[in-house]
């Protein structure tokens, strides 16, 4: 954000809103720097659920990225008809969801998938449908290293889990995964100090697994936050999302992390109901709206305002006194999260020399492509 005007579209007139706008040559250097992070483009294994954008996948493959994660098999379907290489879908496959990836697996057998496991009777489930469709398919162990969302425990239940994958027909364990989103502490110092306070229990599980004769586990780890401490451990792979668009949120969390945001909301006002008030059309359904209302949108051209309302197709504003805002005007906003704002939208408008100059299509956004 060095150059406050990078943002403004000269043609905006031509515009619809509430609009979301991408910045290709914003997001080729977001990727130049991920992989300025770390030391092997083989380390890293970006996931999509920010984008879900072949485009976005093209450009990464395009960069020397050939390994991927997600989260739906719409974003691993993305993947496929991509031609990427290496894909984990970071969830655990079962009933329906695992006769898709089946499908999936089938219909694009150029691309190496594989998926999470963090139980008996998940991995039996998993086991049994892989082999009896004649694959013998590569699973990750699920770790909880305080997300507790989902995953098992680092220590010996998981590796006793580790031993029942490595006997049952159908599937092969191939590592471990450690997703840590709930560090998020802005001062890095201490986020680095509970990231490796969290990540200690899998290394120690990782070598108890080799001194047992494993062949060595790899290990998937961290996501956006903890991305500039684990891309400094020998052979771990990581896999950051949010650093291809950025968002206001992770500005504001990792200023040592050197991306820059490259995906804008586009507003109008559409009405001043008040003196002091001016009113945007941008919704529950143009922006993420978990967080609370002062966090869902900073606006670049406009940071006094302090949002006090928002409805479904509408975002009320709190402007000072004798304000100069008109109808008409156009606001050009961060989302403070920016992944689940781009499921909002079935396509971004690429903007490229300051102008709309096409869009790209948000193909992963919805639950299914073909499958």
């Amino acid at each position: 954000m060095n150059n406050i005007s990078w943002y403004r579209i000269r043609n905006v007139i031509e515009l619809d809103s509430p609009s979301l706008v991408v910045f290709p040559e914003r997001i080729k250097t977001n990727i130049q720097a991920a992989i300025g992070m770390i030391d092997n483009n083989r380390r890293l294994r970006p996931h999509v659920k920010t984008h879900k954008c072949a485009d976005v996948v093209q450009l990464m493959m395009h960069a020397g990225i050939n390994k991927f994660k997600c989260a739906t098999i719409a974003e691993a379907e993305m993947l496929g008809i991509c031609g990427a290489q290496d894909v984990l879908l970071a969830y655990q496959a079962t009933g329906p969801k695992l006769l898709r990836l089946i499908q999936l697996i089938k219909k694009y057998p150029a691309t190496n998938y594989s998926c999470l496991t963090d139980n008996r009777q998940t991995a039996a489930e998993q086991a049994e449908a892989f082999s009896s469709n004649g694959l013998d398919i590569p699973v990750y162990i699920d770790l909880n290293v305080g997300m507790n969302r989902t995953g098992i425990a680092p220590g010996a239940e998981a590796i006793e889990l580790y031993l029942y994958c490595n006997d049952l027909k159908g599937i092969t364990p191939r590592g471990l995964h450690a997703y840590d989103g709930h560090i998020r502490n802005p001062d890095f110092n201490k986020r680095k100090n509970e990231c490796n306070r969290d990540f200690t229990p899998v290394v120690t599980m990782k070598a108890e697994l080799e001194n047992m004769g494993i062949a060595e586990p790899v290990i998937i780890a961290g996501g956006s936050h903890t991305f500039p401490i684990h891309s400094k451990r020998k052979s771990i792979e990581c896999s950051p999302g949010t650093f291809v668009y950025w968002d206001k949120s992770n500005s504001d969390y990792c200023p040592e992390q050197p991306f820059i945001p490259a995906a804008v909301l586009v507003t109008r006002i559409v009405s001043l109901p008040d003196p002091t008030k001016v009113c945007v059309d941008m919704g529950h359904k143009s922006v993420a709206a978990e967080n609370e209302i002062t966090k869902r949108v900073f606006f670049l051209n406009a940071p006094e305002l302090r949002a006090v309302s928002q409805s479904e197709e509408h975002l009320v504003l709190e402007a000072r006194k004798k304000h100069s805002y008109s109808v008409g005007d156009v606001l050009y906003g961060l989302p403070f999260h920016i992944c689940p704002t781009v499921a909002l939208y079935e396509s971004v408008k690429i903007i490229e020399d300051g102008q709309v100059s096409g869009e790209w299509k948000n193909m992963a956004r919805d639950r299914k492509i073909t499958i």
